[in-house]
């Protein structure tokens, strides 16, 4: 698969398993994601995608990388979709 592709679905996810904030976003916390069975299955490297994703500034997260369990609660913003 492509990283845009990827992406793309990434975005998807986000806004399934993700909540509106005040604002209109959809926020999602990274220990959902990884844990999500579909997501799973989606994407080969999620931690990649979401890099990928947060350089072409489409998410925003306070972290500089995200390790399963200790960044479980670090919440990813979808900023465009």
């Amino acid at each position: 698969m492509n990283v845009e592709h990827e992406v793309e679905l990434l975005v998807g996810e986000i806004k399934r398993l993700g909540t509106q904030n005040a604002d209109g976003q959809y926020v999602v916390t990274f220990g959902t994601l990884f844990a999500d069975d579909k997501c799973a299955n989606l994407f080969e490297a999620l931690v990649g995608t979401l890099k990928a994703a947060k350089r072409k500034k489409i998410v925003k997260y306070d972290a500089e990388i995200l390790l399963q369990g200790v960044h479980d609660g670090v919440e990813i913003t979808l900023l465009k979709e």
